[in-house]
């Protein structure tokens, strides 16, 4: 976004005295403009303050204070630009729809919500700060799933491709939790900010060497999506981890380091930080069907809430059959004419507050009517089996492995255009000028 001229607004508070000499007291301040809104410079103490305390209570040390600055100031643009961009659509997650969400928490925690409001507000957090962070979270992952998942095409070469490779070699029963370092550069380099860049990293890699510590050399020098995490991903199989993982750290061991490796972004450092064979060789399936109502101008909330009512107590009842009401009144073009049977799947594959009320229920068991983001439901969960992932590694399967891969590349690639997009100015704070 261009602006014609720079923006900055200043919110701050005057403590005004008796005194003649009493002095202005500053009580915030905007920290950084992004496009037409702003970071508080209390939202990044905040944050600077959970870090802290995370790596305290994990024994983690952490780098300088400006370092650790720098990072946090560029999770909070990236996710408030993520948010914006939910704005500008119209993406909003409902207090309908956080509520279910919240009683699917607690129930998978044992608790009550009310249980669970307490629990909170013992460890320190308002209900209400646990509910706006939470709509954030939720916003976020629906923001990225609706940009990014139309970038991504899964050829059917691709999916027979992996299946054939699969059954040549095996399942691959090994995980690796991968740590990343990414020294940035520019999309269109100079040479000297290529040579900057590579001596860089090639320092950052010597420290590597020498015994420096990955995820504090990773919090102060990545520009990396998981740099505040200390650069750490999550365990994964060698088929849906990003293809520059893929490509360097098959047959690796743990404690490898490799690097640096240039691409398009800039140069990667890549540790294997631990590796584990899969925690089990079954997976674990649902075979299920659901009524899908969709509320709009016509259909309420409450409306599509109050006729999944009366559906299911007319099949409790024996009043209505399940299938012929799916037939007649489901909104999922994929599974009404089926009479709402969705076939065998992992829970997993389902938005997570269909996912949660799958594993709450027992075979032949229906649900009371829930709130997904696509509108809602009654589901039916019609059995259960476990299936041998090493033997039946269908195209299915091979299709969420390639999927997750190319998901974690488009994901980083569409943040990287949206922030190169947007119009950004961070104010230092005075003691930070030089």
């Amino acid at each position: 976004m261009k602006h014609s001229k720079k923006l900055f607004f200043a919110l701050c508070a005057l403590a005004m005295s008796q005194t003649v000499m009493s002095a202005p007291q500053e009580l915030d301040r905007v920290a950084v403009q992004l496009n037409d809104g702003i970071i508080l410079e209390s939202e990044i103490n905040n944050m600077v303050d959970t870090v802290s305390a995370n790596a305290k209570a994990a024994n983690q040390t952490l780098p300088s204070a400006e370092a650790l600055r720098t990072q946090v100031i560029e999770r909070l643009i990236l996710t408030r630009l993520q948010l914006q961009t939910a704005d500008r659509i119209g993406l909003s997650i409902g207090d309908l729809q956080l509520d279910q969400t919240i009683a699917n928490i607690a129930k998978e925690q044992n608790m009550t919500v009310s249980q669970m409001q307490q629990q909170l507000e013992s460890e320190g957090m308002s209900y209400s700060q646990y509910r706006e962070q939470l709509r954030e979270e939720i916003t976020i992952g629906e923001i990225q799933r609706i940009q990014v998942q139309r970038r991504i095409q899964v050829s059917p070469q691709e999916i027979s491709s992996l299946v054939k490779l699969i059954e040549e070699q095996g399942l691959k029963n090994v995980e690796f939790q991968v740590g990343h370092i990414l020294i940035e550069l520019p999309s269109v380099p100079t040479s000297a900010q290529l040579e900057s860049s590579s001596r860089r990293a090639e320092a950052v890699l010597k420290r590597l060497n020498d015994g420096a510590d990955f995820k504090s050399t990773a919090i102060a020098s990545s520009s990396g999506p998981k740099a505040l995490e200390g650069g750490v991903w999550d365990f994964m199989n060698i088929n849906e981890m990003p293809t520059l993982f893929a490509e360097v750290i098959t047959n690796a061991k743990k404690g490898d380091i490799f690097g640096p490796i240039k691409s398009g972004s800039g140069f990667h450092i890549i540790k294997v930080m631990d590796t584990r064979g899969l925690q089990t060789q079954e997976i674990d399936e649902v075979k299920s069907r659901h009524i899908l109502l969709k509320p709009s101008p016509i259909l309420s909330e409450d409306r599509a809430q109050a006729m999944l009512s009366n559906f299911l107590k007319d099949i409790r009842n024996g009043d209505a059959d399940f299938a012929k009401l799916a037939r007649q009144y489901s909104e999922d073009p994929g599974s009404a004419a089926k009479g709402g049977e969705l076939g065998w799947a992992e829970p997993s594959l389902y938005v997570p507050e269909f996912s949660q009320t799958l594993e709450s229920l027992s075979p032949g068991e229906i649900s009371e009517p829930f709130r997904t983001t696509h509108g809602w439901h009654i589901v039916q969960l019609e059995e259960r089996r476990k299936t041998d992932a090493t033997d039946k590694f269908n195209s299915n399967r091979a299709h969420q492995l390639i999927f997750r891969r190319k998901f974690n590349e488009e994901l980083q690639n569409w943040l990287d255009e949206m922030r190169s997009d947007a119009y950004i100015e961070i104010f230092e704070p005075e003691n930070l000028r030089g």
